[in-house]
């Protein structure tokens, strides 16, 4: 049976060239794309709503992330030259790996709560009347008003970023302590820094586990909206309340999107190399392992793309940054008709 404890993996042109430009391409867009996101969500709305909330702490995630890219670039660029022991490995592999996962976990709870808080506001504005009964009126018309407010969302955020780094972070400090010092590795860019050892293969699973969950709830949101939808339509006429819908739906199908193309991948390829690793060549594992920076890649672009999804979740953030461009175009051109 193949150990893949005696396996030397070599990277390919993907990996040592291909995914440097990526990582430095998806940062620069990301900080500045994020940058001013932030800039706008703080300075140039008055009124935050909780859906606001989450996106300025999806934002801070996302510079955190764009952050960490450079560092991800370096790694697959000279990794496979510097030694496993040397310090520029340990901490660009461990400033990399933390943050990227702390920022694709945190993400995942505030766009779950994005989803229930888009299909609470809906829930809560139509069905508060019809609910007679002593659990409707608990139901709709505490728990989820709670959903709609900012300082509701402030303490779901502080909470998200609490439970993750503290089960994030103790995991990363023993990966980089004990399990990456116990195997005798040549160079940096190796299977054991790639795949770790059983406590954080473990890890990693629980955190798919959380991904999946994560997805489920999303698709359980938008299915009982779409159900919720039909059996409106077909007693009464929508009328005014089709904005209302379409918004909703939106925000439910491009979070939904987002986690099908850019997490699902990720999540449903980590159990199974995790899996087979012990198991096949070495031709095989270092192939395998290319799928999955490729997917981590994927994965960690969605903080860069995230801007531009904005536009679509929230009209407030679409108006104030069309109305920032409109006025600095006519500034601009008023300065060059007065010259």
């Amino acid at each position: 049976m193949p150990n893949s404890s005696l396996c030397t993996i070599q990277p390919t042109s993907i990996s040592s060239m291909a995914l440097p430009i990526i990582y430095i391409f998806l940062c620069v867009i990301g900080l500045l794309g994020n940058s001013l996101s932030q800039w706008v969500f703080l300075r140039r709305i008055g009124k935050r709503t909780s859906t606001h909330i989450y996106l300025t702490h999806l934002v801070t995630v996302n510079l955190l992330v764009c952050s960490s890219m450079p560092f991800m670039g370096i790694y697959f660029l000279k990794g496979d030259k510097w030694e496993y022991t040397s310090v520029q490995c340990r901490v660009v592999n461990f400033l990399g790996t933390l943050s990227m996962h702390i920022s694709m976990y945190v993400s995942l709870f505030i766009l779950c709560w994005i989803a229930i808080t888009r299909y609470a506001t809906l829930m809560k504005k139509e069905a508060i009347q019809g609910a007679t009964s002593c659990y409707g009126k608990i139901f709709y018309d505490h728990l989820l008003k709670k959903f709609r407010q900012p300082n509701f969302a402030r303490k779901v955020c502080i909470y998200i970023w609490g439970t993750v780094l503290g089960l994030i972070v103790p995991v990363i400090i023993y990966y980089s302590a004990v399990e990456a010092t116990e195997k005798e590795e040549r160079w940096c860019y190796s299977w054991q820094m790639e795949l770790g050892a059983s406590i954080s293969q473990t890890a990693g699973l629980i955190g798919t586990t959380f991904i999946g969950i994560s997805f489920l709830v999303v698709l359980i949101s938008y299915y009982s909206f779409v159900n919720h939808l039909r059996k409106v339509r077909s007693c009464t006429s929508i009328g005014e309340k089709d904005l209302t819908y379409r918004s909703v739906r939106r925000h439910l199908l491009v979070i939904q999107i987002l986690l099908v193309v850019c997490f699902f991948p990720y999540s449903i390829f980590k159990p199974i190399l995790y899996a087979v690793h012990k198991t096949v060549n070495c031709e095989l594992l270092n192939y395998l392992i290319e799928v999955k920076n490729i997917l981590t890649c994927l994965a960690s672009a969605r903080s860069s793309t995230d801007p531009i999804i904005f536009l679509f979740l929230d009209k407030t953030f679409k108006k104030t940054l069309y109305n920032l461009f409109r006025k600095s175009d006519s500034q601009d051109w008023r300065d060059g008709r007065g010259e």
